[in-house]
């Protein structure tokens, strides 16, 4: 498997790739991660069983749309494929764990949030985590929000043992959270929470294993508020950048909503009296 991987690393980059040792690196509950050292290294390996090849592409893909904003760096995909019966996606090595500027994270996802985009949706489907998030093109943002995100999640809760009762209600009048405020079109990260999120050798902000699409910019921040991480400097100087709306505290919480069914949906456990405390919430500030 190795040797075919390094085929590619070599044929992508233009540049013999000799490896010397491949690392396990841990952090992830979905893929295998493997640091690659050797002569013209060292890369980031992802690996998974085969049939989630596209997962790893739209990865890719997500990636090169963040880095093509110029605002915020991600590592740069270098290859792809499937090799001894498993996917695998290499990447740009960064040297990860130095300090750096919270503030400075702020200012770059502002920046990226405010580069035009034509529709809500993406080019194409993906994951959040491990479960399908379907993007497909819209104008709408509460029925984006409805059929493609909230609503799934919710069906897939429902399927999994969830009672979630006051879901149908809260789904049709979704559009009340709406009534003094027009999201505009802004290219997500989609998971952005801390573990998502570091620094390079010099202190520049870093963010990798998106799940990106084109959504409402405060959608950005239900997982971000839900784990928590992020500190004053980061909040004053996206705010100072492009204040959030009045209402986005209490629409954070659909957001949050749509995060904690995913967490549920794949771990089950608490986070589904969680989700149902929220839809309480939520109907109550209706």
């Amino acid at each position: 498997m190795w040797d075919e991987i390094v085929e590619q690393i070599s044929e992508a980059t233009g540049k013999a790739f000799r490896l010397a040792k491949a690392s396990p690196v841990g952090g992830g509950c979905i893929n295998e991660a493997y640091r690659l050292d050797g002569d013209g290294g060292p890369f980031f390996a992802k690996l998974n069983r085969a049939d989630e090849l596209e997962m790893f592409e739209a990865e890719a893909d997500g990636l090169c749309d963040i880095a093509a904003t110029e605002t915020i760096r991600v590592p740069h995909p270098v290859c792809r494929g499937i090799s001894g019966g498993q996917s695998y996606l290499v990447l740009e090595h960064i040297e990860l764990g130095g300090g750096g500027s919270q503030s400075e994270l702020g200012r770059r996802l502002a920046k990226l949030h405010a580069v035009p985009q034509p529709h809500f949706g993406w080019r194409r489907d993906n994951t959040i985590g491990s479960t399908p998030q379907a993007n497909p093109a819209s104008g709408d943002w509460v029925a984006f929000l409805r059929e493609h995100r909230l609503g799934f999640q919710c069906r897939l809760a429902k399927l999994n043992g969830l009672r979630l009762n006051g879901a149908e209600e809260l789904l049709g009048q979704l559009g009340d959270f709406f009534t003094d405020y027009e999201p505009r079109v802004s290219l997500l990260h989609g998971d952005l929470w801390s573990g998502n999120v570091a620094f390079g050798p010099g202190g520049e902000p870093v963010v990798f294993d998106p799940a990106t699409y084109c959504g409402d910019r405060e959608a950005e921040f239900g997982l971000t508020e839900m784990f928590g991480g992020f500190g004053n400097d980061f909040w004053s100087t996206y705010e100072a950048e492009w204040p959030l709306d009045p209402g986005y505290p209490t629409r954070k919480l659909l957001y949050r909503l749509y995060h904690t069914l995913n967490h549920y949906n794949i771990f089950g456990g608490g986070y589904g009296s969680a989700a149902e405390d929220i839809v309480g919430r939520l109907l109550q500030a209706l």
